[in-house]
């Protein structure tokens, strides 16, 4: 069977993503076959076109870190649970931007019927990284935390559930996008008009008790002064990379300094969130998986958040997406409809 999948050749600019007719591969026995219906653009397709991604993926390959689609064929051993038809959600790393695709069944969770592809999709990488975010800080009602990039596609809902949790919320977003944050209960700082550790101090005198950076390089310095004793820093990305000859090295610089303050005898934790840790104990991964997705589409359900989506792309235009992307001034996700 031949697929529609936009493919990254080479290192190079947006446009050099170009669509591919490919044959399918053959269906295992534990497999299914997904028609995909939407998947979306991340910062790790970013810095894939790059070169520059923690395990980085051998070139050329089809990116895509997460989707939504529809089973229309399983191999031999189908699980229980699933069913031809059925709207499943996937987190596949790379794959995503294809209009079909082979995925191991036991990593499909289900979509409930009163949440849309659209919505699901905006909640898989961004709602996982949220939800197990604010599990890693561990903050009591009534703490306040710092979320960097606040109206993107993860701060969009992580501060939504750290506000359902009765946490106080500073974020920062450019000046286009503060009514947005104000209006969702957080205080926001404009990070390119003030100073935001001084502002931090400002509204927080003892400190915070946790600080989402999704910025890294120098700045990690600030978010880590932030913190009061028995704060959390969690790091989601170095962008510093992106501009390296060898981007390991930096990530290794940022990711020593975290383990070094990580041990400081001064009570304050710092980790780099890796969304796939645990994955070699892969059926408890995959429960883990299903069980946080599944409460994050519990919550849309139930109108305790609700999914932005910044903007929509047809899959042929893949390339748009990610310029868009890089653009920055995200109000959420970036989605791609086949």
């Amino acid at each position: 069977m031949k697929t529609l999948q936009m493919v990254l050749p080479s290192v190079g600019e947006p446009e050099v993503i170009e669509p591919r007719q490919a044959t399918l591969a053959p269906i295992g026995s534990a497999q299914a076959r997904v028609r995909v219906t939407v998947t979306g653009v991340s910062f790790a397709e970013q810095a894939m076109r790059r070169g520059k991604y923690y395990q980085q993926p051998a070139f050329p390959f089809v990116p895509g870190y997460d989707l939504v689609g529809v089973i229309e064929e399983f191999g031999a051993d189908a699980p229980a649970g699933l069913a031809l038809g059925q709207r499943v959600a996937a987190l596949t790393k790379i794959g995503g931007w294809a209009e079909q695709v082979v995925l191991d069944a036991a990593d499909l969770v289900p979509v409930p019927d009163a949440v849309t592809d659209q919505d699901a999709e905006t909640v898989i990488i961004n709602g996982l990284t949220a939800i197990r975010v604010l599990r890693l800080i561990g903050a009591r009602r009534g703490a306040t935390i710092v979320v960097l990039g606040a109206a993107g596609g993860v701060g969009s809902v992580l501060v939504q559930l750290a506000l359902r949790a009765g946490l106080r919320v500073i974020g920062t977003a450019g000046p286009s996008q503060q009514d947005r944050l104000r209006a969702l209960g957080v205080i926001p700082i404009d990070y390119r008009a003030e100073d935001v550790g001084r502002r931090v101090r400002e509204l927080a005198p003892d400190g915070v008790a946790g600080v989402v950076d999704h910025v890294g390089g120098p700045g990690i310095r600030t978010s880590w002064r932030m913190l009061a004793r028995g704060g959390y820093l969690v790091s989601l990305s170095d962008m510093s990379v992106a501009g390296a000859k060898h981007p390991m090295v930096p990530f290794m610089r940022h990711y020593l300094r975290l383990q070094l303050w990580n041990i400081l005898p001064n009570g304050r934790h710092a980790k780099f969130f890796d969304i796939w840790a645990g994955h070699r104990d892969l059926a408890t991964y995959r429960r883990r998986l299903s069980d946080d997705l599944q409460t994050l589409f519990a919550h849309l359900v139930a109108g305790d958040i609700h999914a932005p989506i910044d903007s929509v792309y047809p899959l042929k235009q893949a390339a748009a997406a990610l310029r868009r992307a890089e653009q920055g001034g995200l109000a959420g996700k970036i989605l791609l409809v086949t």
